[in-house]
């Protein structure tokens, strides 16, 4: 059985996004998503008009592959350098609003669930549909690359 950690994030991210997209209806780009920044590091909002689906497949695969996780821990990962000018670079992390929603989001669409008082973690459904996924982009990678399927 292929998991999502048998294939490349980047790609599973991409198919997954692009899923959730068209057929999950509770996972919308709330209204300020358009001009709101993604963290305190970065100096403008994502050029990618569809970046809130591409962060909520992101976040899932992330949860599925550290969870259970909580919103503090998924700022530091999505965060980064911030630039103070002529002094030191440091670390800085991102928008918890965003990474919030979106989780709200994925929970109203039954793919994660609340743990205890540890975070978030997947749920059934969101393991078997990263799974199936996960066999897709397997699939597609051994129609490029025939030598891949001894993997």
């Amino acid at each position: 059985m292929i998991t999502p950690y048998d294939v490349p994030a980047s790609k599973l991210i991409e198919k997954l996004a692009k899923y959730l997209q068209e057929n999950v209806d509770e996972i919308n780009p709330p209204p300020w998503a358009s001009i709101v920044k993604t963290g305190t590091h970065v100096q403008r909002q994502p050029q990618n008009p569809d970046w809130w689906y591409i962060r909520c497949a992101s976040l899932l695969r992330k949860i599925y592959a550290h969870g259970p996780v909580g919103v503090e821990k998924l700022r530091a990962e999505y965060g980064g350098r911030k630039d103070y000018g002529v002094k030191p670079e440091h670390a800085a992390k991102a928008s918890g609003a965003v990474i919030r929603k979106a989780l709200q989001q994925l929970e109203a669409a039954g793919l994660t669930e609340p743990f205890k008082t540890r975070g978030r973690r997947v749920t059934r459904e969101g393991r078997k549909l990263l799974q199936e996924l996960a066999e897709d982009v397997k699939k597609e990678l051994v129609k490029e690359a025939p030598e891949l399927e001894k993997y």
